[in-house]
Order: structure tokens, then C-alpha cells, then sequence
């Protein structure tokens, strides 16, 4: 995995990695649903150019988004992410950005 970014300040750690598998490993903190964490705005800020987070995001209205993803259990993933216990960590499909102001794409 490649560590893209993240948010380290006094131990809560949201951090988004690139996997091998072609996907985004997003680290955040724990909800009440074990696909589902939390994750503040500004750490999509690390996504690659072009890319974005294959899943939707649900704004919570205080600077955070609810990501919902397949949980990760990987034993080699979750040693190279070191998890406190208040966060938890879900993979995601890598989606390509379309924006709509953009020009049409001409074949």
C-alpha cells in the first residue's frame, strides 16, 4: 500500500492509502456500522488527480463525511496501518472524476 495522505493530530489518524489491488484504503474513525466510517473533508484533498473516492459520500454537516466501503481484515493491510482502537478502515473502488463543466470527450 501507498500512504497518500492523512490528518495526524493527537493520536486520531484519518488516512488515505493506494492498494495494490488498484483500489483506496480509507482510515477514519469508527461508526455504529462496521462499513462505515467517518472521515474529515479535507483528507480528500490526497486523492490522486483525476480520481475520486468510488463510493458516496454523506456530509454530516460538521466538517466530516460518512464513507461507506468494504471493511478491511487483511491482516498485512491492517499491520501497515497500525488502527487505534476508535478508527476503523474500509477499501473503496478508485472512480474517475467527471466534471460537469468539462468539455465532452470527442471519440
Amino acid at each position: 500500500m501507498e500512504r497518500l495522505g492523512g490528518d495526524s493530530t493527537e493520536g486520531q489518524s484519518p488516512t488515505l492509502f493506494r492498494s495494490d489491488r488498484h483500489t483506496y484504503i480509507v482510515q477514519g474513525w469508527s461508526t455504529d456500522s462496521p462499513d462505515t466510517i467517518e472521515i474529515p473533508h479535507r483528507l480528500i484533498r490526497y486523492l490522486q488527480p483525476g480520481t475520486c473516492l468510488g463510493s458516496l459520500l454523506h456530509d454530516t454537516g460538521h466538517g466530516t463525511f460518512l464513507l461507506a466501503g468494504e471493511p478491511v481484515t487483511d491482516t498485512e493491510a491492517l499491520e501497515q496501518i497500525r488502527l487505534p482502537g476508535h478508527e476503523s478502515a474500509v477499501e473503496v473502488a478508485i472512480g474517475v472524476e467527471q466534471r460537469r463543466d468539462a468539455a465532452p470527450s470527442v471519440r
